[in-house]
């Protein structure tokens, strides 16, 4: 496959999109470096061209996927009004019924970054601070930011796990009730 025609930034975007979506599909060991180039349109000498390996690009998606989480949280705080409830609400729909590729980084990647070196988690920690620390704003502390990250995260995770449609909606449904106590 030949490389498309486009700026060298155009392919590296191209190349983390393609990552986080993979990576969020598949798991870190679920896809190589063939896979990524050839999900991004482009060719593994390529992908060598951005990243020096498979586990740089793992730890770009998983700095850009925290790091969107915590930006959303800021979006729906900028729109003001009774915003903490318009993220609960956007995490137990979109984030429930998006392809799990598109999905948050907190239910895709968590278990590989678990099982990654210092520096992913490490990235993945001041990322995830940022975002805690956005979402405290709302709820009254760091304490609730982190209950309800971990309820929507784990809880929406299980949910898409069960291959019962009642079992998911009575999860989301008990998602809701957990969450509201949080934000209050």
């Amino acid at each position: 496959m030949g490389r498309p025609k486009g700026s060298n930034s155009d392919a590296k975007e191209r190349l983390a999109a393609a990552a986080g979506r993979s990576f969020r599909s598949g798991g870190f060991g679920g896809v190589g470096i063939d896979g990524l180039a050839k999900e991004a349109g482009l060719t593994s000498g390529a992908f060598y061209a951005h990243y020096g390996s498979k586990a740089e690009a793992f730890r770009q998606s998983v700095r850009d996927g925290v790091h969107d989480l915590a930006q959303g949280i800021l979006g729906f705080q900028e729109s003001g009004g009774d915003w903490v409830a318009r993220f609960i609400d956007f995490y137990l729909t979109e984030r429930v019924t998006c392809k799990i590729g598109e999905s948050c980084a907190l239910q895709s990647l968590s278990v590989d970054v678990a099982r990654a070196g210092d520096e992913v988690r490490s990235d993945y920690g001041a990322e995830l601070n940022l975002a805690m620390d956005a979402l405290a704003h709302g709820v009254g502390g760091r304490e609730k930011a982190i209950a309800l990250l971990a309820l929507l995260s784990g809880g929406v995770s299980m949910a898409r796990a069960v291959n019962s449609p009642l079992l998911a909606d009575e999860i989301i449904a008990s998602l809701r009730v957990g969450a509201s106590a949080i934000a209050q």
